[in-house]
């Protein structure tokens, strides 16, 4: 039997590295678990109503990735004008910030004290010198306490269902890359988009019929050379001398092995480590079982009336509110429902086992209508059917301490020299569509460069955040 490149995964990065190898003409055969590919990426069809996994705007700054896109959905690309706002005091605030709405909605002694407690923080953080720990130090020394307990506190604990003190500062450092007060100010005030950092990007790219038109444009670039299987759970991964050899598989029913010339993993970087055989040494084992992701409840609402919003997203920190965020997809395409009707998307975070996450779709459908009717945006007659999808290991959590938990995994991992590590769930990394495109990317580049060639042993697998982009 002849050795493809495997790729273990088949989100984004996994297909995007399997594009990129099947057009350089090397073998590949994707593996992935789910009955379609695309990972969080996907696009939901019921009844004439489309809605993603969440709200996935594409954007990126990496001209080779854009061009990727380019090529690859060409004219099925819209270009989407972003219109978000958090819901704060039961006032509709908008992000990024303009500051007469944020005046008219904070009050002004709230703005007052956000402002001030800004001006003051370059003071305060002079005085601090020992670097930022958790998710509050960071905040607080960025946006000042005020912003702090108005806004970012709840609304992370109720994303991560952990108290900041307990979130890593590396994840709001890398979530809100370049942005601070005076930023978002300037650029509100401006109404410059070249002024806006990332995170303030005002408008973005989307598939007309949805994100998961990427995954599916993936798949048929590399099924014209190489083989894509669904339905197939990774079993086992024998290693030989500090190569993956081979790996095992379940196809539904049947099982088959696969030789392995390279590997490019986007599992969850812990279950990677398990399913290692043989098994890594106890303190990797052990450093795979802290860590952990957040799971994901979704429910589709749809409606029998043509819009409710104009928004993209719309955030919503109180926690007597179920869910996270909601967006409306036919304010990204109108193709996303039939004429006339469209929907609401609510994401509930949770955790696999906890009250939301088990609880039946009925009731938690009905919850959700309720509240969205409580928050006078729909009414409970205009409901015409929902749907509810659960979707394990949606974020990697960055808790405090995981960098050394996660830095133990991968020098272990560095130890194959023909295996590379890719995506968000792969690296353990936060990671934007665009960068986990990115990632596969580069992990092709690296496959085609090695060639025959093997790498020094204990080479780090891949560098951490951005190498890619």
């Amino acid at each position: 039997m002849d050795s493809d490149t495997v790729i273990l995964g088949g989100g984004l990065a996994g297909l995007a590295a399997a594009a990129a190898l099947a057009g350089a003409g090397r073998p590949v055969r994707v593996l992935e678990a789910d009955s379609r590919v695309g990972g969080l990426a996907r696009t939901i069809v019921h009844d004439g109503f489309r809605f993603d996994l969440g709200g996935h705007r594409f954007y990126t700054d990496n001209a080779r990735v854009a061009a990727f896109m380019h090529a690859l959905l060409g004219d099925e690309l819209l270009t989407v004008q972003r219109a978000s706002q958090i819901r704060l005091r039961g006032r509709y605030i908008d992000y990024p910030l303009r500051p007469a709405n944020a005046l008219l909605g904070l009050g002004p002694i709230a703005a007052a004290r956000i402002l001030g407690d800004y001006l003051l923080a370059p003071a305060l953080r002079r005085l601090r010198k020992a670097p930022p720990v958790s998710l509050e130090d960071w905040v607080v020394r960025h946006f000042g306490r005020t912003l702090f307990n108005l806004y970012f506190k709840e609304y992370s604990e109720k994303v991560w269902g952990l108290d900041c003190r307990n979130i890593s500062a590396d994840w709001v450092a890398e979530r809100v890359q370049g942005l601070s007060l005076g930023k978002a100010l300037r650029a509100a005030l401006s109404g410059s988009r070249s002024a806006a950092p990332r995170t303030l990007a005002r408008e973005f790219l989307y598939p007309r019929l949805g994100i998961g038109r990427i995954a599916e444009r993936l798949r048929e670039e590399i099924e014209s050379s190489g083989r894509v299987s669904t339905q197939a759970q990774v079993i086992r991964i024998d290693h030989d001398a500090g190569r993956i050899t081979r790996v095992a598989a379940r196809h539904g029913t049947q099982s088959a092995i696969h030789p392995a010339e390279e590997v490019v993993a986007s599992l969850p970087l812990p279950a990677l480590a398990r399913l290692l055989h043989p098994k890594p040494p106890p303190d990797v084992l052990a450093a795979a079982a802290r860590l952990r992701y957040r799971d994901l409840v979704i429910v589709a609402v749809m409606l029998d009336r043509p819009r409710v919003t104009d928004q993209t997203w719309i955030y919503f920190p109180e926690q007597e509110i179920p869910f996270g965020r909601i967006h409306e997809p036919t304010n990204w395409s109108a193709a996303m429902a039939p004429a006339g009707k469209t929907l609401l998307v609510a994401e509930h975070f949770c955790f696999r086992g906890d009250a939301l996450w088990s609880a039946a779709d009925t009731p938690l459908a009905a919850s959700t209508v309720a509240h969205l009717e409580r928050l006078g945006l729909i009414r409970r007659d205009e409901v015409l059917d929902s749907v509810v999808m659960r979707i394990p290991r949606a974020y990697p959590m960055f808790e405090v301490g995981y960098q050394d938990w996660c830095d133990r995994l991968l020098h272990y991992l560095g130890r194959f020299e023909n295996l590379t590590l890719a995506g968000r769930t792969g690296l353990f990394q936060y990671y934007n569509m665009d960068h986990a495109i990115a990632s596969g990317l580069a992990a092709a580049d690296k496959i085609l460069e090695r060639g025959a060639a093997t790498r020094p042993r204990h080479e780090p697998v891949t560098a951490r955040a951005g190498a890619s982009a």
